[in-house]
C-alpha cells in the first residue's frame, strides 16, 4: 500500500503563490491533486501520466502546474495567482489505472494540506 504525504501549505495573500509537495513511498502510474472546500465536494485539480499528459481543472488553468519526478516518487503543484476560491483542503492522490482526463479511480490518498488565501 502507496503512502503519500503533502507539504507546503499555508496561508497566503490574493496573486501569491505556494508550491505544493507531495512524496510517495512508492511508484504509482498516475498522479494528481484535489482539493475540498469547506461545504463542498471533493474536486479533482490537477493530474499527470507517467509521463508528461497533464490535465487540470478549467478553474485553475493558466495558474497552476503540476509535475512530478517518476524516480523519486515526487509530485509537485505550483500555484500561482491565487485566489480566495483557491481556499481549500489540497490531497495529494494516486491511482494504477485510468485515463488522463478522467477524475475517476483514484484510490491513493494524503492527508491533505491546507491551503488559506485572502
Amino acid at each position: 500500500h502507496v503512502q503519500l504525504v503533502e507539504s507546503g501549505g499555508g496561508p497566503v495573500q490574493a496573486g501569491g503563490s505556494l508550491r505544493l509537495t507531495c512524496q510517495a513511498s512508492g511508484y504509482i502510474r498516475h498522479m494528481g491533486w484535489f482539493r475540498e472546500a469547506p461545504g463542498k465536494e471533493r474536486e479533482g485539480v490537477a493530474q499527470i501520466d507517467t509521463g508528461v499528459i497533464t490535465h487540470y481543472a478549467e478553474s485553475v488553468k493558466g495558474r497552476f502546474t503540476i509535475s512530478r519526478d517518476i524516480p523519486k516518487n515526487f509530485l509537485s503543484l505550483q500555484m500561482n495567482n491565487l485566489k480566495p476560491d483557491d481556499t481549500a483542503m489540497y490531497f495529494c492522490a494516486g491511482r494504477d489505472w485510468g485515463t488522463v482526463g478522467s477524475w475517476s479511480d483514484f484510490n491513493f490518498w494524503g492527508q491533505g494540506t491546507q491551503v488559506t488565501v485572502s
